[in-house]
């Protein structure tokens, strides 16, 4: 059901994406799937919670944890059978979590990358001349590449003012073909064509630069790298456990302690089940159980966001919430093992025996 509600959720968004032209109409469904995958991980823990949580919940309400206890299986065969299980599920999770989840959103980068690439190009119609900037550049594609991603036999011209020198310098280049590319390190983005010729001349003037180039970048989009290069959610797990950066640091710790969640939160829900008395609503532990992951998940994110701003050393970082859990686990550990066993009532007093 969680998946469902996700995955319904975000297919909503990619598909105004590509009502908006974002996106390909082609692509929709491939980004969907690498989305899923790479989102699966984090809700695992709240899946596998209640999941145990209502098992239990419905054995209890059926008194068939009464009738286990009376039968000789214990509370603590109880935890144990849980654990077995959680540790089966917890080596699928840590499979999703270090390996699978990591390649999906490289992959789906890359295809934001392509559904970008393409949405630049889809602007420009072939055989048509495009004006950009007022008249400053005017471009013609003669046809697009078969990938959809690059322009063949481009036409490019562009005008440029000299303010100073009253002038102004008029360029004309001619391609191959040509595509957009953006560099990592600096941040820029640029149009890349290939084997051409451009020339170059001032107003007034009858001096030409003719240039024959194999490459040629021209310069389209300046921003700040922080905000390009590879995400830290897609970088390898391997890529973090030898990386010393905080923020590496952060997600790294981030993807174990998704991993230390689906070990613990199921025996959170063995444990508010079996104090539960019958006095009280079915309902209670669920409630209790919900408010502890939801204080448990926030306070992971916190200390995740405090590691990767440097405020919290990386051998303290995300480890004393979980030991934090674990105290919770033993208190209702002790709590469940001083209550009454119902297979051996408490025979109540008369005033006279009293």
């Amino acid at each position: 059901m969680l998946i469902l509600v996700l995955t319904s959720n975000r297919f909503v968004g990619f598909l105004a994406d590509a009502a908006e032209g974002a996106i390909p109409g082609d692509l929709v469904f491939l980004m969907l799937a690498y989305k899923m995958l790479a989102t699966l991980p984090n809700i695992f823990p709240v899946a596998i919670l209640v999941a145990i949580l209502l098992s239990f919940i419905r054995m209890a309400n059926d008194r068939e944890l009464l009738v286990m206890l009376a039968s000789g299986i214990s509370r603590r065969f109880q935890l144990e059978t849980v654990f077995r299980f959680t540790m089966i599920f917890s080596v699928f999770v840590a499979i999703f979590t270090l390996f699978i989840s990591p390649w999906a959103e490289r992959e789906m980068e890359q295809l934001k990358e392509v559904a970008r690439q393409r949405a630049d190009i889809a602007g420009i119609r072939p055989g048509q001349f495009k004006e950009f900037n007022k008249g400053e550049r005017i471009v013609y594609v003669q046809n697009p590449s078969a990938d959809k991603l690059a322009m063949e036999d481009v036409f490019l011209y562009i005008k440029q003012d000299a303010k100073k020198k009253k002038q102004t310098k008029q360029s004309v280049l001619t391609a191959e073909s040509a595509r957009f590319r953006n560099d990592r390190a600096s941040g820029n983005r640029y149009v890349e064509f290939d084997s051409g010729r451009r020339y170059v001349f001032e107003d007034n003037k009858r001096n030409y630069q003719i240039t024959e180039f194999g490459i040629y970048a021209l310069l389209t989009d300046q921003t700040s790298a922080q905000n390009t290069g590879l995400k830290t959610e897609a970088l390898s797990t391997g890529e973090l456990l030898k990386s010393d950066s905080p923020a590496h640091q952060a997600e790294l710790q981030w993807r174990i302690s998704l991993i230390i969640s689906c070990l613990l939160l199921p025996i959170l829900s063995v444990l508010l089940v079996q104090i539960h008395t019958r006095e009280e609503k079915h309902y209670v532990p669920f409630i209790i159980a919900i408010s502890i992951y939801l204080i448990y998940s926030n306070l992971l994110s916190i200390a995740q966001t405090l590691i990767r701003k440097d405020s919290v050393p990386s051998f303290i970082g995300v480890w004393w919430i979980h030991l934090f859990l674990i105290g919770v686990l033993w208190g209702l550990h002790y709590i469940s093992s001083i209550k009454p066993r119902p297979d051996m009532p408490q025979e109540k007093l008369t005033g006279d025996e009293a």
